[in-house]
């Protein structure tokens, strides 16, 4: 319709095109949305790297916490975001927007910020806030961080992690398959002695299992000598 009416006067007709420009925006945001979490599952690749699987088995124990975490820390962080924005608006253009305002956080989250430019825009406001911000983000919030990261990591190692058993065991025996590794005298000897044993049973281990034999063959015998009596009577002899 845009281009018939644009068509029809000559090209001196305002098209508007922020609807398209709106949509192509958020086309834009779901394909790198997707492209991320597409590049992220390759990492499932990797799985049976042992650090790799160390990384990705300490984000699934810790994945409840950090969603926790990550809720409390963006509630902490957007009250300090409006508190420098409003305190700080018409002093320092590092807060002319909320924008800037979350960049400069970021920077100080970093320790990466001079704040110099705090404390000549405000000589008790600028150092208390700083500090204020230093103490509750950087000291208590990111060692909460590490805290979850560093308890998660320890479950992972004690975790027995099934996959890498899974690889070695394949690879084995895709070495003994091809003749590139030949099982030696002591692996020779073992497998022969676990064959030997699977022979074997113990008399107690196996002993429940004959007497619910017996008592299936009981009830049985019960159940044929009752359907026996019943024909006898049924047929009056």
């Amino acid at each position: 319709m845009g281009n018939q009416s644009f068509g029809d006067n000559g090209g001196y007709v305002y098209v508007n095109l922020q609807l398209a420009v709106y949509v192509n925006d958020v086309l834009t945001y779901l394909l790198a949305y997707c492209c991320f979490f597409g590049l992220i599952q390759f990492v499932k690749l990797f799985r049976f790297n042992h650090r790799i699987s160390l990384f990705t088995e300490t984000l699934r124990i810790a994945g409840k916490e950090l969603v926790q975490f990550f809720i409390m820390f963006s509630i902490v962080f957007m009250a300090f975001l409006i508190l420098f924005y409003l305190l700080f608006v018409a002093k320092l253009s590092t807060c002319a927007t909320l924008l800037s305002t979350a960049q400069m956080l970021f920077e100080v989250t970093l320790m990466k910020f001079d704040a110099t430019e705090l404390i000549a825009a405000g000589a008790f406001l600028g150092p208390f806030c700083f500090t204020l911000f230093i103490f509750i983000v950087v000291f208590v919030c990111l060692s909460m961080f590490l805290s979850i990261i560093n308890d998660s990591f320890r479950h992972a190692k004690e975790t027995k992690i099934a996959d890498q058993e899974i690889l070695s065991y394949m690879k084995e025996k895709f070495l003994r398959w091809t003749g590139l590794k030949k099982a030696s005298q002591t692996e020779i000897y073992a497998n022969r002695d676990r064959r030997m044993r699977s022979l074997f049973f113990d008399p107690i281990e196996r002993f429940p299992e004959k007497i619910d034999r017996l008592l299936v063959a009981i009830d049985k015998i019960y159940t044929d000598q009752k359907k026996e009596c019943n024909r006898l009577k049924s047929a009056g002899v």
